[in-house]
């Protein structure tokens, strides 16, 4: 029984040889193998479709995946350096204003006829009722109370506290301070009230007759021997008068920024070089005008 089946296979086996190398003889020597190969494939192409679909959707999605988390992590770079150049651009800006201010001090000091130091404001007083800063000059650099104070633009305040090495300087501003003026076109004298507010100075006791006009400049009148005269103080924004009272109602700007300078001018009139208080050599940011030197 076994022999018989093991022969049988074996003849199967034979026939399976002869037709493969018939057909292949076949396929070698005519065309119709080949239109044959074309039918079948024609069928099975699908099959194969389906059977690499799967691969091909996971290496696509693969491909996007990583294409997707490049793109996340290159945008994560760029919105790290983008916020890196605007923190750079601010501090150029900042270190540009700085710059122009400085230059705007040094000019100033050139065309002050008295001996200036240069001054940084290091604090800000936060009483809401006052209005004064801290500047980092003090005993030791000679400033004294009283002394006047300027930024490139005009008079800022005046020296009112003094320490070994800082100053407390009550602004132009503070509703406590007062400052001789006069006007700029007709030389009417008058005094500048402080209000309390950073943008505001006011006018008084001057008679509803008195020729006073809207954007006239008010300069320090010398008055008093506090301040030096000639210096830019405000300009005129307004001009009222009330029948029922008996003076003007006038408001101002101050000319320099009192709210928003960093630097300021210490001013000491007509005291040279060389007996300067308590500062036998020129200490750094000292600036002496052409007067000091002809001096």
């Amino acid at each position: 029984m076994a022999r018989e089946t093991s022969s049988t296979d074996l003849l199967r086996f034979a026939l399976l040889v002869c037709l493969s190398v018939a057909l292949m003889i076949v396929d070698f020597r005519s065309q119709y193998a080949h239109h044959i190969r074309s039918t079948l494939a024609l069928v099975v192409t699908p099959l194969q479709v389906v059977a690499t679909l799967p691969q091909e959707i996971a290496e696509r999605f693969n491909i996007w995946f990583i294409s997707s988390e490049g793109l996340r992590g290159e945008h994560e770079e760029l919105k790290t350096e983008y916020v890196k150049l605007r923190a750079k651009l601010q501090k150029l800006k900042a270190l540009e204003r700085e710059n122009a201010n400085l230059r705007h001090l040094l000019d100033a000091a050139e065309t002050v006829p008295d001996r200036v130091l240069m001054a940084e404001l290091i604090e800000v007083s936060l009483d809401p009722y006052t209005h004064k800063i801290l500047v980092d000059k003090g005993l030791n650099d000679g400033a004294h109370i009283g002394q006047p104070v300027f930024d490139p633009r005009g008079v800022m305040g005046q020296i009112t506290q003094v320490m070994p090495f800082t100053s407390a300087v009550t602004l132009i501003t503070d509703p406590s301070h007062a400052l001789p003026v006069k006007v700029q076109r007709n030389g009417i004298r008058a005094v500048a009230f402080g209000t309390g507010n950073a943008d505001r100075v006011r006018i008084a006791y001057l008679s509803p007759n008195t020729d006073i006009r809207v954007d006239d400049v008010l300069l320090s009148s010398g008055l008093g021997g506090r301040f030096p005269a000639g210096y830019p103080v405000a300009r005129v924004i307004s001009v009222e008068s009330d029948p029922g009272e008996a003076f003007l109602s006038i408001d101002a700007v101050p000319v320099a920024e009192i709210d928003r300078a960093s630097q300021v001018l210490l001013v000491w009139r007509g005291v040279p070089k060389t007996i300067a208080p308590k500062q036998d050599v020129p200490r750094q940011g000292a600036v002496l005008t052409e007067r000091e030197n002809r001096q």
